[in-house]
């Protein structure tokens, strides 16, 4: 970059930073060693990196100096603010040294600055405030001794005081002293490169799907910096704004990044990014005695400022009750010393109880944002199980600041960059169960997700896909080729570790999505929902179980905030259940609901009732199509159609239990415990029975397999009746034709005449269809 705009003709400066994360390694160093820990294998290994395979640059000199502070700081136990300034400056020192080297090398005429020559500061180490009268003399100084055509390369981040003894300017002060020269030298632009290509909406290393920001202003990049923006020093702003300086932010390793350039323009639509402060922690003042007491802010603030700590962010309750406030991580226990001994008197006068610190915690700020609108990714947040420990909101009302816990930080990005920003809502789906319909429902969602994507803006991501023994896993989704994949990836689990797999990933939008047939399985519900699943199920299990599990299933659901569909449960994909549901909600009295529920059996009466054939060949034509359970006594029993009686029945709030369902069972007694070889063997005995009753019948009658729920269904409980009928062929229920399923749901509105729901009730197409649908349905309400 530096050749290339010599070579183009261009007059620069050259500002250096410590190379990569030399000043965390530099600061990792200073604690081993003061710890008396071995910290020399660190100490070559740092050594090692910064030489990498420049043989023809010496570093000796700087190593060693920085070698003798190690071994001062090994002999001593601990170090000054000062020493730690001196270890630091060398990040520079080394980084500067070499680049100039190097373009020396290029045949560049490069000359090494020291800035500790021109930047002079006061004596607060770490974090020094730059005397700029002085510094700006000699920096004028030193610049016009310089010789044409030579390119100055100066140390960021470091300067001297007045003593001549190293200071730094505080994290990230390498653009600040950019800015400073820049300021001090009339720059025409301060280009600033770094590991990404501009100012994001967010920070991409958190936020995939963050949007790099074209343009700023200065008040807008100000108010960035303030609130956290790692690629900016919130003071490098304020000397460019003086000389109205152009600062652009470009990417060092892609030549035609436009970067973001800031500047007196402002856009039009103002911006809106996500800000992240990590190394804070949160002190909170806690205490009945504090309820309407005035002066209390005014008191603690007294009480920082004199140990020269700085509050962030405070946030406070109507009554002052409670109060919350951030600071610096590393000065944290200082600041709750100083409060300590504050509220001395407070304390024994109980007015205070406590004041604690949580130290894993992060600020995030949304720039830009007004509160009008800011329940949408509050709201988000809630439904992941995000809960803000404080909250904040500036005067003029358009940045709003939270405290989340430092384990939250990578969900909550997402979460609200997704809200607000209009990014596509990720929902992450975990399947259990790929047979007929699980299989089907992931082919679907696969098949479908761009579209869906494209209209709706959610991204269908399906991170797990379990059977009884294996689950693959993958935070990106799995592969169309999935059932393979299983096979040679899948690896055993219990639910706990899918579970942790999403909290490792920081995956949001969870959905849990039952397509087994497992009783067992079903015990799991509780631990998803209590981890932040919703639940999809086509599993019928959990709402026949007993009503106090029921009850209890529900109860976690509230408690959680989260939602549980099963559309399927009843007939496949048509809407009964949500019909139900919301004539209910509104205040409808339902009176009965009467129909044919299974497919199977739907499809067998049909036909029995149409041809002239036994009632075993049928039987056996519905298992060659696929219509029955392997074993079809599963649907002769009677069981399952009572199981979804017992559905509707709860869902419109009554307490009955499966046992007081009176099931017509239509297999012999000599057949129930058989096994299912014999069972299929002896099916012709079913046949005089059938033809019996089908003989009984009045002319133009049809049998039928029903659910009816009726009684007085304003009490407990209803009466539940599963039992072969014969109604007239021209009849609602005597019209149905193949497998399908028709519902008649009678209200008191609709007098005698029912709502009529029919269409496809089995099939693994139209379950796996109805199953999708409710994923969809949560995707979109939550």
């Amino acid at each position: 970059i530096i050749v290339d705009k010599v070579n183009e003709g261009e007059n620069i400066a050259v500002v250096l930073s410590a190379r990569e994360k030399a000043t965390d390694q530099l600061e990792q160093l200073l604690e081993k060693a003061a710890k008396g820990l071995d910290y020399k294998n660190d100490f070559e290994a740092f050594e090692k990196y910064q030489k990498h395979t420049f043989t023809n640059v010496s570093l000796s000199e700087e190593f060693k100096g920085l070698a003798k502070l190690f071994e001062g700081i090994s002999l001593l136990g601990d170090y000054s603010p000062k020493i730690k300034d001196e270890v630091l400056a060398y990040g520079e020192l080394i980084s500067a040294k070499l680049i100039t080297k190097l373009l020396i090398g290029k045949g560049v005429q490069a000359q090494l600055f020291d800035a500790r020559e021109f930047m002079i500061t006061d004596n607060t180490f770490g974090d020094a405030k730059l005397l700029e009268p002085i510094s700006k003399e000699k920096v004028l100084l030193a610049f016009s001794k310089l010789k044409a055509e030579t390119i100055p390369v100066i140390t960021g981040f470091i300067g001297s005081n007045e003593a001549g003894e190293t200071t730094t300017l505080g994290r990230n002060g390498s653009n600040y002293s950019a800015a400073l020269l820049a300021n001090f030298l009339d720059a025409e632009e301060l280009q600033n490169y770094t590991h990404v290509g501009g100012i994001y909406t967010a920070n991409p290393d958190f936020v995939h799907e963050a949007r790099r920001i074209d343009n700023l202003s200065y008040a807008e990049a100000n108010e960035l910096a303030n609130f956290g923006a790692t690629i900016l020093h919130a003071k490098t702003i304020i000397p460019l704004i003086e000389k109205n300086i152009p600062l652009r932010i470009l990417n060092t390793f892609k030549k035609d990044n436009a970067g973001t350039l800031i500047s007196a323009k402002s856009s039009k639509e103002g911006i809106k990014s996500l800000s992240v402060i990590e190394d804070v922690a949160m002190i909170n003042l806690d205490g009945r005695g504090l309820l309407g007491k005035v002066g209390i802010d005014a008191r603690i603030f007294k009480a920082l400022e004199a140990n020269n700590i700085s509050v962030s962010i405070i946030s406070q309750g109507s009554s002052e009750r409670g109060i919350g406030l951030v600071v610096k991580r590393n000065r944290a226990n200082q600041a709750k010393l100083a409060l300590d001994k504050e509220f001395s008197t407070d304390f024994l006068a109980k007015d205070i109880n406590m004041i604690s610190v949580v130290n894993d915690v992060s600020v995030i700020s949304i720039v830009g944002q007004d509160l009008s609108t800011f329940h949408k990714p509050y709201n988000a947040l809630i439904k992941n199980q995000i809960v803000p420990l404080l909250f904040n909101n500036t005067v003029s009302g358009k940045n709003v600041s939270l405290v989340v816990k430092r384990s939250d930080l990578h969900k909550a990005l997402n979460v609200m960059h997704a809200q607000i920003f209009g990014i596509s809502k990720k929902i992450n789906l975990a399947v259990f169960g790929h047979g007929n319909v699980g299989g089907t429902m992931i082919d679907q969602i696969l098949k479908s997700a761009t579209s869906i994507e494209q209209r709706k803006g959610l991204d269908l991501n399906i991170f797990a896909v379990a059977n009884s023994k294996k689950v693959l896993l993958n935070k990106n989704g799995i592969p169309e080729d999935w059932k393979a994949a299983i096979d040679e990836k899948g690896q055993s689990y219990q639910v706990g570790d899918i579970i942790a797999y999403a909290k490792q990933q920081h995956l949001e939008n969870l959905i849990a999505v039952d397509n087994t047939a497992s009783h067992d399985f079903v015990a799991h519900y509780f631990d998803l929902v209590e981890n932040g699943f919703d639940l999809v199920s086509s599993n019928k299990i959990a709402n026949t179980l007993g009503f106090d599990y029921y009850r209890l299933l529900r109860d976690e659901l509230a408690k959680n905030q989260k939602q549980y569909l099963y559309e399927t449960n009843v007939v496949a994909g048509l809407p009964l259940i949500e019909t139900i549901k919301l004539l209910h909600l509104s205040g409808e009295n339902i009176t009965g609901i009467k129909g044919v529920f299974s497919g199977s059996l739907s499809y067998i009466f049909n036909t029995f009732s149409e041809v002239d054939l036994p009632f075993s060949a049928i039987l056996r034509e519905a298992m060659v199509k696929g219509f029955t359970e392997p074993d079809p006594r599963e649907d002769l029993s009677g069981n399952d159609v009572g199981r979804k009686l017992l559905i509707l029945a709860r869902e419109l709030d009554l307490r009955n239990e499966f046992t007081d369902i009176d099931i017509e069972n239509l297999i012999p007694e000599v057949l129930r415990n058989a096994t299912v070889d014999f069972f299929l063997e002896q099916l012709d005995v079913l046949d005089e029975e059938f033809n019996e009753i089908k003989r009984n019948q009045k002319p133009g009658h049809v049998l039928r397999y029903v659910g009816d729920l009726h009684g007085d269904l304003q009490k407990d409980k209803g009466i539940l009746d599963v039992k072969l009928i014969s109604v007239p062929k021209e009849s609602a229920l005597g019209q149905v034709k193949g497998s399908d399923s028709i519902i008649e749901i009678y209200t008191e509105s609709y007098g005698a005449h029912p709502l009529v729901i029919q269409g496809a009730g089995a099939g693994a197409a139209v379950t796996a269809r109805g199953v999708f649908g409710d994923i969809l349905r949560i995707a979109e309400k939550g």
